[in-house]
């Protein structure tokens, strides 16, 4: 009997460098929006020189864990978007009417969102909380609406559910919906009265 073993091949640093780097996305350790420390940095921890930390993270760009941004750097990107987050606009673009339809899904999704984040919450995060919503009141009183302080505090209340699915799931979510976000706060709260209900619930919800 001839026994068909295969040559052992020995991985790439590149390789070793991206399957480290994709674990502690698939963790959590990064989360979506974070960003990665720079090559030379990643050079430093790995012990290597930098152009297997570039191919790595150009295998994880093409991979969609990863997403370069101009002057930012190398960011952590949503896994889900990679298969949703093109068809999802596409659907919302084709009709407006799905904004609100997308309105429900998120009031579903951060229901349970704030329950689980409720029990697993940290010191630290609730402080974190804290400080989104006193920027949220500041930018009430000063008049100015406070989308982006919004959707901040709810991405940081996903983090702190410690579900690494859902909070890629929120993220995704997010990102489509800030394509719309006028739109929506339109829709959703048309008048000052409508923003401090808002910011009356946010409140709660941090409080629970």
């Amino acid at each position: 009997m001839t026994l068909k073993f295969k040559p052992i091949k020995q991985k790439k640093l590149s390789e070793e460098i991206s399957d480290q780097i994709k674990e502690l996305i698939l963790k959590g350790e990064f989360n979506p929006g974070d960003k990665l420390p720079p090559e030379r940095e990643l050079a430093g921890i790995f012990s290597v020189s930098r152009p297997p930390v570039r191919e790595a993270i150009n295998a994880l760009t093409a991979m969609g864990f990863l997403e370069k941004h101009h002057g930012e750097g190398t960011i952590v990107k949503s896994i889900v978007s990679t298969t949703m987050g093109d068809p999802f606009s596409d659907l919302i673009l084709h009709s407006k009417e799905k904004v609100t339809e997308l309105i429900e899904v998120r009031k579903g999704i951060e229901s349970w969102t704030s329950y689980y984040a409720a029990l697993r919450r940290t010191e630290e995060e609730v402080v974190r909380f804290d400080e989104i919503i006193k920027s949220m009141e500041d930018s009430f009183e000063a008049g100015k609406t406070s989308e982006e302080e919004d959707s901040r505090l709810h991405i940081t209340i996903a983090k702190a559910t410690h579900n690494v699915i859902w909070l890629h799931m929120m993220h995704t979510i997010f990102d489509v919906m800030q394509e719309f976000l006028n739109l929506i706060w339109q829709k959703v709260y048309p008048d000052t009265e409508d923003r401090a209900i808002l910011l009356k619930q946010h409140r709660g919800i941090v409080d629970a």
